[in-house]
């Protein structure tokens, strides 16, 4: 019989202290969970002043300096972790989540323990739909999703995946949210950890791609529910055009550099985020003078 392996959480966190504080309340008490770790992408002072009330003997908190984005942030907590736990069972986690039971948390592990998986994800409850994952988008279908009007039919029809593919226990996707997902350190350390070259969008995408690269599957467990309030973090400390901008080039970064997207596909995906972002300036002005 092997050593048990021990679970921690890497939580990034961002200017959402009482989202942050909840969730350490709700799960420090968890028994499978023996090490939690913050870390702080350089919130305001006084919220990160806030948040060194949280430490604790079980709870850690990093401080970055600047905010380095989400790969970063995931990398720096994860190290930090695997530094006081060896190897074990890394919990990433958005600071705006609610886990309702240990029981989750345990059946989440369980299943990651298989031994071709690669990523384990809960069914995450967010704006009143359900989030299981999606597909990995080709470089000219990421450029079609970019057209304003016609890319919610597209990514109904190409992108998620029907509800009858999620009738079993478990479901295998190509990709899960960011958010909340459970992976071995031995395989974080196999793919040399997450891409920092993004910020914000699309880490999902490239951490899935490094994984299936390995060989190692993303599973979703539909019967474990996750709430994610889907807050503050990015909606209140980001303007809507900007945070468009940084999408855009975290879709470039990706589609080329793991999609191998060619010249046609380069120029599209150039093309087309290039006109959302004036049509949806136009848009977001306008809405402006009529609130007005």
């Amino acid at each position: 019989m092997g050593d048990i392996v021990k679970t921690g959480m890497v939580i990034i966190h961002y200017n959402d202290y009482e989202s942050l504080r909840d969730l350490i309340e709700n799960v420090k008490g968890y028994s499978v969970i023996s090490k939690i770790i913050i870390v702080d992408n350089n919130s305001k002072k006084e919220i990160k002043q806030k948040a060194k009330e949280l430490v604790s003997r079980k709870v850690k908190l990093i401080e970055n300096k600047e905010n380095k984005g989400f790969a970063a942030a995931i990398n720096i907590g994860s190290k930090a972790l695997i530094k006081e736990l060896g190897p074990c069972n890394i919990i990433i986690s958005n600071a705006d989540i609610i886990i309702h039971k240990e029981e989750d948390i345990k059946a989440l592990i369980k299943e990651l323990n298989k031994r071709t998986v690669g990523v384990v994800a809960p069914t995450i409850v967010e704006n009143n739909h359900l989030n299981r994952g999606w597909k990995q988008p080709s470089p000219f279908l990421d450029s079609m999703l970019n057209l304003v009007g016609i890319h919610r039919l597209l990514r109904k029809k190409y992108v998620f995946y029907k509800e009858e593919y999620y009738q079993e226990k478990t479901s295998i996707v190509d990709v899960v949210s960011g958010c909340f997902f459970l992976i071995k350190s031995k395989n974080l350390e196999r793919i040399d950890f997450l891409d920092e070259n993004t910020f914000l969008y699309y880490e999902e995408n490239i951490l899935a791609k490094k994984l299936k690269d390995k060989k190692l599957y993303l599973l979703v467990c539909n019967d474990v529910l996750i709430i994610h309030n889907h807050s503050i973090s990015i909606d209140k400390n980001m303007k809507k055009i900007k945070k468009l901008k940084i999408q855009k080039q975290s879709q470039y970064y990706f589609q080329t550099t793991y999609n191998h997207a060619n010249w046609i596909e380069k120029v599209l995906l150039k093309t087309t985020a290039f006109l959302s972002r004036m049509i949806l300036t136009v848009v977001y002005f306008i809405k402006d003078l009529v609130r007005r």
